[in-house]
């Protein structure tokens, strides 16, 4: 009997910035090919997008669903999915990344943000296809978010994370009305998992990398090898990426001292969080901060630095 071919799956790490975790993707490039990739993505984050022209299917591990323009879009970071368009055409989509949680930690003390149903739904086990006519209440969210990421007017940031509020209470309904025992999914889809959620909250501690496999319920080899092959970089690597990416809005932010953000993000020399940081960046972390700092413009940090200094408190270790 022939071997079962595993599906492949890729690790998509997407980069949102610690004060506001929202990344719009979107324009004319935004074009999703006929062509069938052949293999799956996870990545770090929800991914909520909508289909502006044509149609096509989503393949949700290993179901596929048809969509067409005006649909909206859900899908978890651990749900393994890919889109394809329909034969001769090329559909074009507006998307957005948030990290859920992160971006409504504002709203909420710490405590109950981690436990609340509708947070651990819009971040886990979601796979939604939203038609604009059954959904117009999703619809009409998601097209003002994105109009407001587009115009930046003063306040959008407050504007947006209302705005998310609401959409979140609805993706948890929505999801509880479709809720359905599904089967396994492929052996390598979610296994890492649990790694990749630790070292998003955990980034600052000290940990063995051990811990990190056991976590997965494998030996440290294989977890390493499967990490690697899943995400294209190695564990301790990919924990580094994330303290520096950290450190980076912590500089852009605020006057700390770049001694101080190295040990608030983990690093415990200097020297390594230099060396991590321009590896990372491309820049030394003073010439990051000389280019990239909010504090040059006073008068837009005047008119939002509270929220900022709320957002730096509120995400304090």
């Amino acid at each position: 009997m022939p071997k079962h071919k595993k599906t492949v799956i890729e690790f998509r790490d997407y980069d949102l910035p610690t004060h506001f975790p929202v990344l719009l993707l979107t324009g004319e490039h935004w074009r999703i090919s006929d062509v069938p990739s052949g293999r799956l993505h996870i990545h770090n984050c929800l991914e909520i997008g909508i289909c502006e022209t044509d149609s096509g299917i989503m393949i949700f591990e290993d179901t596929s669903y048809p969509f067409q323009a005006g649909d909206i879009t859900a899908v978890s970071c651990d749900i393994p999915h890919t889109t394809c368009s329909a034969f001769g055409t090329s559909s074009k989509w507006s998307y957005l990344f948030v990290d859920m949680g992160e971006l409504l930690h504002p709203f909420f003390s710490g405590a109950d943000l981690h436990n609340m149903e509708l947070f651990s739904v819009s971040e886990h086990h979601l796979s939604l296809i939203m038609g604009k006519r059954e959904y117009p209440v999703i619809h009409s969210l998601v097209t003002e978010i994105i109009e407001e990421l587009k115009r930046k007017e003063p306040g959008f940031e407050l504007a947006v994370r209302g705005l998310f509020l609401a959409l979140a209470s609805n993706l948890m309904r929505i999801s509880a009305l479709h809720h359905q025992k599904k089967d396994q999914p492929p052996e390598n889809a979610l296994v890492i998992a649990p790694a990749l959620e630790f070292i998003r909250y955990h980034y600052m501690e000290d940990f063995p990398m051990e811990h990190l496999a056991s976590l997965c319920g494998l030996s440290p080899t294989h977890f390493r090898r499967l990490f690697s092959s899943i995400t294209g970089t190695r564990p301790l690597e990919h924990l580094n990426t994330t303290r520096i990416r950290k450190a980076s809005d912590l500089l852009r932010m605020t006057e700390e001292s770049v001694l101080s953000i190295s040990e608030r993000v983990g690093f415990h020399s200097i020297s390594s969080f230099n060396r991590h940081f321009l590896s990372v960046t491309g820049k030394s972390p003073r010439d990051w901060r000389k280019q990239m700092s909010i504090l040059k413009d006073q008068s837009l940090y005047k008119y939002n630095g509270w929220m900022y200094a709320e957002i730096l408190k509120k995400s304090d270790p």
